[in-house]
């Protein structure tokens, strides 16, 4: 979200980012009016997707206040630039605070053209992950000990006070401003039943990082994972798996079958043999030489491989008898992130086998949970309207669930309910949320995360700013060209597959 005029709302981007725990980011230079009206408008929108607009009022309010915070601190370099004076200094910091507002103030267009021509910048981030919100404020112009000093005396003045009235009765200092934005901040904090805990002023790579953390979704994740169960139970659409797949995995499991006897099974299936075939010989498992019989395929790929492929063709067998009008986008989403998956695991983890294994099934599945989202019927709506009144539940979080905010908990329920093992069931629950995953699995995670992202980018869903960049430095990608050299390179191979 760049700066421009009368810009709209895109309520679609911002269901994206809250359904794949994406940050959003808006960023401006000069602050005009219009872009005040968007952020507030951005922020009440982001909020009501997460059923969360009860802080609208108190939450408006603070962001007003970091940010014209740091539209002053930006203010701030460009007049002791213009003053010579050092702002680092506490004489010259103390002597150019004398006239500060007023001087400003009175040429403020001036201030706001050089700042915009010197690159300071404000940036606000609204970004919900682990059933927590996070709010930040960021200015590239690092704090001052003395600016550092005078906001953290402001803090601790702040929790004295109890009520609005009470801090404006006390007498603040004002070469500053009287410091009571700041005051009746903490105190609007405290109405949504925050400390100063959750609040953060820090540095960090030449940014001011002013920080919100909200964890007030904290009884409404226990809910949504009750929900998520209970909605589970009602899909009565999705069977277990088929009979014959159930067959050949028990075999698969049994360490006395023999290969031969696992594809003579899979060869009595004309259905599945075509499918295997069609995924063996597919450019994701690169054969040298074209695999013509269900023996070859499975010497080929192993125990491991077959059954990853029976998870697989067994799934979306269920998935796509379930939800038969989901949109073909959706599916070849799946296809792609399975093909990139795969693909980025033998460029990046060649040598762990497991992974190199589980990639495919695992990208191919991941948003098993947001296909069945899809495809819910009203009756289901009404099942789940029925154990939230049961459960004492509020009934506003069945849309939160329909709109796929819980689609990695659902995917996984539906991959346990299915017996998927532990590295598929992991990896769709936590696609984004890769730091939360096994240890064991954070590999495998991260680069479905990273397909997910590639395929999402191509899509035009997903902006570049949002991609995680502690998995762009993992695998050493610096810019956004390189990345998208890269997506570039698998949408091309995916299509000639």
């Amino acid at each position: 979200m760049a700066q421009s005029k009368k810009v709209t709302i895109d309520r679609s981007k911002i269901k994206m980012a809250i359904e794949s725990s994406l940050p959003l980011t808006i960023t401006t230079y000069t602050l005009p009016h219009d872009m005040e009206i968007y952020i507030q408008e951005a922020l009440d929108t982001f909020l009501q997707e997460l059923n969360q607009q009860h802080m609208s009022r108190y939450l408006n309010y603070c962001l007003k206040e970091l940010i014209n915070n740091a539209k002053k601190a930006n203010t701030k370099r460009i007049y002791f630039a213009d003053k010579k004076l050092d702002i680092n200094d506490q004489k010259d910091y103390q002597a150019g605070m004398k006239d500060f507002k007023i001087i400003t103030m009175n040429n403020i267009r001036y201030y706001l053209q050089k700042q915009k021509s010197a690159g300071l910048y404000i940036k606000v981030i609204m970004q919900h992950k682990n059933g927590k919100i996070k709010l930040e404020v960021r200015n590239n112009c690092e704090l001052t000990f003395f600016e550092y000093k005078r906001i953290h005396d402001k803090l601790s003045r702040a929790q004295q006070y109890t009520n609005v009235e009470q801090a404006l009765n006390q007498i603040l200092d004002n070469t500053e401003g009287a410091g009571l934005g700041l005051v009746i901040m903490i105190l609007m904090l405290q109405k949504i039943g925050l400390t100063e805990e959750n609040f953060q002023v820090f540095t960090e790579k030449g940014d001011t990082v002013t920080r919100m953390i909200l964890p007030v979704t904290d009884i409404q994740k226990g809910s949504m994972e009750v929900l998520s169960k209970e909605f589970i139970q009602v899909i009565d659409s999705l069977p277990q798996f088929p009979e014959n797949i159930a067959t050949i995995n028990r075999m698969l499991n049994d360490p006395d079958s023999k290969m031969s006897d696992i594809a003579m099974h899979i060869s009595n299936d004309v259905s599945l043999t075509g499918e295997l075939l069609k995924l063996v010989n597919s450019a994701a498992f690169s054969l040298s030489s074209p695999c013509c019989s269900i023996t070859d395929a499975v010497k080929l790929v192993g125990i491991r491989g077959i059954r990853n492929l029976l998870y697989s063709i067994g799934s979306l067998q269920n998935l796509q008898e379930a939800a038969k009008n989901i949109d073909a986008g959706m599916w070849k989403h799946a296809y792609k992130v399975g093909f990139y998956s795969y693909n980025l695991v033998r460029n990046f983890a060649a040598n762990d086998k497991a992974c190199v294994d589980d990639a495919y099934v695992c990208g191919l599945l991941h948003d098993m949970g947001k296909i069945i989202f899809e495809s819910t019927h009203p009756s289901m709506v009404e099942k789940l309207q029925e154990i939230c009144k049961s459960k004492n539940i509020p009934t506003s979080l069945i849309e939160l669930l329909i709109s796929g905010v819980n689609h990695g908990e659902i995917g996984a329920l539906i991959a346990e309910k299915w017996n998927f093992p532990a590295p598929i069931v992991n990896v769709i629950r936590y696609h984004h949320d890769w730091e939360a995953a096994p240890e064991n699995l954070r590999k495998l995670t991260s680069i479905v995360y990273l397909a997910d992202m590639m395929a999402h980018f191509e899509e035009q869903t997903v902006d570049f700013y949002q991609i995680d960049k502690n998995i762009l430095e993992a695998y050493k990608i610096t810019s956004e060209s390189q990345f998208k050299n890269i997506a570039d390179r698998l949408e091309r191979a995916f299509s000639q597959s």
